[in-house]
C-alpha cells in the first residue's frame, strides 16, 4: 500500500544530479548497471551536480559514456535504496586528456573516478574497485553478496594517500597525518552492490604552497 502522508513538514533542499556518469568497462560485454567501477558508472554521489569535473580513465574505444539515474535530492549512503528520483536533462563538455599530458598532474595514473568542485577533490573508493576482474567468473552475482563498507575505506585510504604522495609531494607519513585531521571520509553509498566510500581534501589547504 502506498502512503504519501509521510513527512508533511519536512523540506528537503534540492541537489540535482546523476546518479549514473561513466564509461565503459573493458573486462565484459554486457555490464550489470547497478554496481560502479573504476570506470564510474551508478557511483550515486550528489556531489556530482551542477559546474563539478569528473575524470575518468578510458578503459574502451571511444570511451562510451553513459548517464542516468537522476536525482532531485540524495543523502550520503542513499540508505533505503532510492533518492528523491526525477527526470533531468543535462549539459555535459567532454574533453579527451592525453596520458602523455598528465605526468605531474593530479590525473597522472588515474584509475577510479575523480571528482573535481571549485573548492575540493573527491576521491571515489570502492569495496571492490576492479570488481570485474577481481572476483571471477561470478562477479556480477558475487559483488552483492561480498561488499564491504570495511573493503570501501580501505580502498579510500589507499587512493588518498596515493593522491596526496604524488599529487602533493607528502612522505607516508606525512599523508597519513594529513588524512587523520583533515580529510572526510564518508559512505557514498551501501545500495548499489559494489559499497562506496569518498575521501574529501579541500583545496584550501594547499593555498599556500
Amino acid at each position: 500500500k502506498e502512503n504519501h502522508g509521510i513527512l508533511k513538514n519536512v523540506r528537503i533542499p534540492i541537489r540535482p544530479h546523476f546518479g549514473v556518469l561513466g564509461l565503459a568497462p573493458s573486462e565484459a560485454d554486457i555490464v550489470d548497471s547497478i554496481p560502479p567501477h573504476w570506470v564510474g558508472g551508478n557511483i550515486d554521489d550528489w556531489r556530482i551536480g551542477k559546474g563539478a569535473t569528473m575524470y575518468y580513465p578510458v578503459a574502451v574505444p571511444g570511451a562510451l559514456l553513459s548517464a542516468g539515474d537522476s536525482h532531485a535530492a540524495q543523502g550520503d549512503s542513499e540508505l533505503c535504496g532510492t533518492a528523491i528520483e526525477c527526470s533531468l536533462t543535462g549539459t555535459f563538455q567532454l574533453i579527451l586528456r592525453r596520458k602523455d599530458t598528465l605526468p605531474g598532474t593530479a590525473l597522472a595514473g588515474l584509475e577510479y573516478p575523480l571528482l573535481e568542485t571549485q573548492d575540493e577533490w573527491v576521491l571515489h573508493g570502492f569495496s571492490y574497485p576492479k570488481y570485474l576482474a577481481e572476483l571471477g567468473a561470478n562477479a556480477q552475482s558475487d559483488i552483492y553478496a561480498k561488499s564491504s563498507v570495511d573493503l570501501a575505506l580501505k580502498d579510500a585510504f589507499r587512493k588518498m594517500r596515493h593522491f596526496l604522495m604524488t599529487t602533493k609531494g607528502l612522505t607516508e607519513d606525512e599523508a597519513i597525518s594529513l588524512m587523520s585531521v583533515a580529510v572526510d571520509f564518508g559512505v557514498t553509498q551501501v545500495v548499489d552492490g559494489n559499497w562506496g566510500v569518498h575521501a574529501i581534501i579541500k583545496k584550501a589547504l594547499f593555498a599556500g604552497a
